[in-house]
Parts: C-alpha cells; sequence; structure tokens
C-alpha cells in the first residue's frame, strides 16, 4: 500500500491506497487556525504533529500498516515555519493567508531579480516577505532561526528526520529559480539568508528520506521505508487528478479557489498575477489562479445567518442569471488578478427582493466570477485548459458547478465517488517514490457525470463578470 498525507489548514488527512490506486482506508484530525491580530493567520506545528498521530493511529486501526511501501506528503504552501539549531519550533508557522508582511512584500517585489527569478509577483502571502517581517519586528528570533521549512516539510522532518522541500512548494516561497528548481542565493541575500539555512531540495516523485524507526514501531509500519519528496497541495491535487500535461487542469473549491494548468514548458508572466510554479514532476510546470476565499465566502455567510452551507446551496434548484446583487469575495485580500492584501469584500446592489436565496447566490456567482478572473489572467499568458476536473468540498454543489461551467464557457468533469486531490496525489508520489514508476500512474479519474455551460445563460453570465469587475475595481479605489 502507499500513504497520502495531506496537511491542509483546517484538518490533516490521511488516504491509503493499494498497488491498483484503490482507495483502501482515510482518515482525518481537525485543525484550527489562531488569528491574534489583524492580517494574521498562524498554526503551532506540534498540532500538526499531535493531527498526524491521531490519523496515523485510526488508519493503523483500519488497516495493517506494514503493508505501507511509500509515503507521500502535500500541504498547505508558503507557510513560514522556523526552527532553531536544535530543530525546536521559534514560533507559531505564519500561514499562506496571513497578509502582515504586505509593506514588505511590495518592496521585494520592486527589485526586479524577484519577477525575473522566481517568474512570480511577491505576494504577502508567500513564504520571503514574512522572514523580512520578522527580521524587523522579531529581530531576536530571526538571530536564532537555523532552518526555514514548510508546513509539510516540518512533517517530514518528524517523519524522517531530514529537512528537505521539494520544487513546487520551494517555487511559492520567493527564494526559488523556478527555470532552474533550485535555490537562488541571490535572492536568499536579498532577505538576510542563506542557503544553509534552506532544506534540500528534491523533485516530488524522488525519495526524499526513510521513515524513523521510533515512529515505524509506534504505527506498525516498516523501519526507513521511503518518504516522496511530495507536492504542494494544488500540484499534489494535479497529480491525483490527472493534471500532469499541457491542457489538463482543474478547479478546486476548498477553502481557497485554484484554477489550476498544467504545462511542460516554462513560460512565467508575473504580470497578470497568475502563478507559475514548478510542477510535482521532473520537467514540468503549472500555472494556477489562486483567490483566497472560495468556500470560505459561503462558510463565512453561513455563520452570517445562522445555517449550515450544505444546507443553503441544496435548495437553489436550476442555475439562474445573475441577480442584481453582487458579492465580491475578498474577505482577506486577494491574489489573482489583483494582488492586493488590503482590499475586503463586499455585499453590493441589495434590495428588498434580496432574500437568504437571492444572497446565497450572489456568494457563489462572486466566487464565481473570482473564478473567471483566473481564466482571463492565464488566458493572456498564452495558457490553454482543454478541459477541467471539478474538485474540493465546494464541487457538492450542482449549482455551484453550473455556475462556473458557464462562466468559464468549459465543461466540468465530476469524479466518481472516491477522493482524488491532494492527499491522494501525494499517495501516488509515494508509490513513483517507491516503485520508479513516473507520470504515467497519474492518469484521470473515472468521471461520473459532466457539468455541461448552459448557453442561454453565457450572456448573462459575461454581463455580470463585467458587473462584477467594475464593482472589484470601484472598491479597490476606496481609501
Amino acid at each position: 500500500m502507499y500513504l497520502g498525507l495531506d496537511l491542509g489548514t483546517s484538518g490533516l488527512k490521511g488516504l491509503l491506497i493499494d498497488a491498483a490506486q484503490r482507495v483502501v482506508a482515510e482518515a482525518t484530525a481537525p485543525l484550527s487556525v489562531s488569528r491574534p491580530n489583524h492580517g494574521w493567520s498562524e498554526q503551532w506545528p506540534s498540532d500538526w504533529i499531535a493531527a498526524a498521530e491521531a490519523v496515523l493511529a485510526d488508519l493503523s486501526a483500519r488497516a495493517d500498516l506494514s503493508a505501507v511501501a511509500g509515503i507521500g506528503l502535500s500541504g498547505q504552501m508558503h507557510g513560514a515555519t522556523l526552527i532553531d539549531g536544535s530543530a525546536e519550533v521559534l514560533r507559531p508557522s505564519i500561514l499562506w493567508n496571513d497578509t502582515r508582511a504586505h509593506v514588505e512584500a511590495a518592496e521585494l517585489d520592486a527589485d526586479p531579480r524577484f519577477r525575473a527569478i522566481t517568474g512570480n509577483i511577491v505576494f504577502p502571502g508567500f513564504t520571503a516577505p514574512k522572514l523580512v517581517w520578522v527580521a524587523r519586528h522579531e529581530p531576536a528570533l530571526f538571530d536564532r532561526v537555523a532552518r526555514v521549512l514548510l508546513p509539510k516539510d516540518y512533517l517530514r522532518l518528524w517523519l524522517t528526520g531530514e529537512a528537505v522541500a521539494e520544487m513546487s512548494d520551494a517555487a511559492g516561497t520567493s527564494w526559488l529559480d523556478t527555470g532552474r528548481r533550485d535555490w537562488s542565493d541571490d535572492l536568499l541575500a536579498a532577505t538576510g539568508l542563506t542557503r544553509a539555512q534552506m532544506p534540500r531540495l528534491v523533485e516530488g516523485s524522488e525519495v526524499s528520506g526513510g521513515l524513523r524507526a521510533e515512529i515505524a514501531q509506534r504505527f506498525g509500519m516498516r523501519a526507513g521505508l521511503p518518504v516522496a519528496g511530495g507536492a504542494g497541495d494544488n500540484a499534489a491535487a494535479g497529480v491525483g487528478a490527472g493534471a500532469v500535461a499541457a491542457g489538463a487542469g482543474f478547479v478546486s473549491l476548498g477553502t481557497s479557489g485554484v484554477l489550476f494548468a498544467a504545462t511542460e514548458g516554462y513560460s512565467p508572466a508575473p504580470d497578470t498575477a497568475v502563478h507559475t510554479f514548478c510542477h510535482a514532476l521532473p520537467g514540468r510546470w503549472h500555472q494556477m489562479g489562486v483567490i483566497l476565499s472560495a468556500t470560505d465566502s459561503l462558510n463565512w455567510f453561513a455563520g452570517l445567518v445562522g445555517a449550515e452551507a450544505a444546507g443553503l446551496t441544496a435548495g437553489l434548484g436550476p442555475l439562474q442569471a445573475p441577480g442584481e446583487t453582487l458579492f465580491l469575495p475578498y474577505l482577506g485580500g486577494e491574489r489573482t488578478p489583483w494582488n492586493d492584501a488590503k482590499v475586503r469584500g463586499a455585499f453590493l446592489g441589495l434590495e428588498h427582493a434580496t432574500d437568504r436565496a437571492a444572497a446565497t447566490r450572489a456568494v457563489l456567482e462572486g466566487v464565481t466570477f473570482a473564478l473567471a478572473d483566473c481564466r482571463d489572467a492565464l488566458a493572456a499568458t498564452g495558457t490553454r485548459l482543454d478541459h477541467l476536473l471539478a474538485v474540493g468540498g465546494g464541487s457538492r454543489s450542482d449549482y455551484w458547478l453550473s455556475a462556473i461551467a458557464t462562466a468559464l464557457g468549459l465543461p466540468l468533469a465530476v469524479p466518481a465517488e472516491g477522493d482524488f486531490g491532494a492527499a491522494f496525489g501525494a499517495a501516488r508520489l509515494g508509490l513513483m517514490a517507491a516503485t520508479g514508476a513516473g507520470a504515467e500512474v497519474a492518469t484521470r479519474p473515472p468521471i461520473a457525470r459532466v457539468v455541461e455551460p448552459d448557453a442561454a445563460l453565457a450572456d448573462a453570465f459575461e454581463a455580470g463578470h463585467a458587473r462584477y469587475r467594475a464593482a472589484a475595481t470601484a472598491i479597490r479605489s476606496l481609501p
């Protein structure tokens, strides 16, 4: 068997697959986020370890883990996890959706070397500006930083004792030469760091280390079994969804929203605010438009009106043309296409007729139009999308999928029952590391159905998107 561990923002998931890539067992453990100040988002790495212990204990009660031949890791990207020379954690990890370093990010982004070498804007959520923030605001702590790890790579340190990162996750730090797939000494020096403080780099399908004997014995696994490099959450989801060749992609409706496109060449276009990162497989890259609040927006609204998110969407019926009410899903800033950490969300066009159902539709439409912004940004780089898979918790809403298919003008394939996201992709990477297999095992999952665009509503959604863009521009102009 092969084990995938996916360290998300709201929980850690473990997924076991057999040699035929059938799911054998899965388990999850919840995680919470601390927001001690405006724009801050943090987690203690010790909570990740506790969640991993709970998941492994649960899985060991469901299956014989002595049959596990390889482990793959995936996880939330960009988090700054700082450890000292004794491998002790110095402070809570600063997460991907933390915007405190927006001033530092703008300063780094003004240095032309960063976009030229990384192929990306320096976003406030990326890792490098967070270290500049720590140097300014917590200088004594910064002086003790011996190693900077991304979240899943701290989990790897616990599993293997090795400080290792892989290309897809490292590409989101603003320190990686994304075309050369190596750390940039110039960019590290620009943030007061050196290569010695970075983890060793491997490809996602390569072996990064072996499982420590203590953990193996505790959970009934074989000591030294290979742990793959793994991938950042979206690249891992690409492997799980079979999006590894040019033209293949997926739309993910998780806490954040992603429009992901696999590419076989490196073609950065940072001015579009599209992310151009290494893929989890050697010699491949991917691009994605990222919005910070997808299901997060629906869950926020559900909490506001005292309802369950699933209940809000279940009774909406067939797709309708966008209404007068608009929702801008910028609850914590936005990445694509604005790169704006300070913009905040809004309801506009509220009227007496705006009932709970209309407001729910507006929230779903707002996220949909934000994904249409991502499509336009990807198209501006020359990236093509031939077909899309729909993944993530939000993909359970037929109404939402129909709206997205219509707004994007692309059919959305819905996988058959099963998990084909980041944990599944991580398990596939574990299989590759253990067996030497490659992209040929990252096939597209079985498709249950295809949600087609509603041609009769295409013009209405195009007009709604135009209104949305105008509203976003107006909101961003406010002081």
